[in-house]
């Protein structure tokens, strides 16, 4: 279940619940790890945007759609939501899957390797 916490701009939510926002089609995941972690395993589909570049390429971040942030264990993508939130984003539309990409992958959720989307 989708959950809230007092001063957090975003809302923290699994990897199923992630995949079902995501599958609406009104959301993109946001993969916020290193290019090394990237290439190992991510979100299918996900954008690739490091966490120390959210910012500097706030612009790429789509407007229109929820921003589900990823990262390994829920603390990167939480600090990109929270730049996101700084920068302006509806803080209804941002995200932290915070059970991370093992735990998407494990899961048997739609992921790539490499530089395959």
């Amino acid at each position: 279940m989708p959950r809230n916490i007092p001063g957090e701009p975003y809302t923290r939510i699994t990897a199923k619940e992630g995949k079902d926002l995501f599958d609406s089609g009104n959301s993109v995941v946001i993969d916020v790890r290193s290019e090394d972690e990237y290439l190992a395993g991510h979100v299918k589909e996900s954008i690739w945007i490091p966490v120390d570049d959210i910012i500097d390429r706030y612009s790429e971040l789509p407007s229109d759609k929820k921003l589900l942030f990823i990262c390994e264990v829920g603390a990167r993508s939480g600090l990109a939501a929270e730049y996101a939130s700084s920068m302006g984003s509806d803080n209804s539309k941002l995200y932290n899957i915070d059970e991370g990409t093992s735990q998407w992958i494990n899961q048997g959720l739609p992921h790539s390797k490499g530089q395959e989307k």
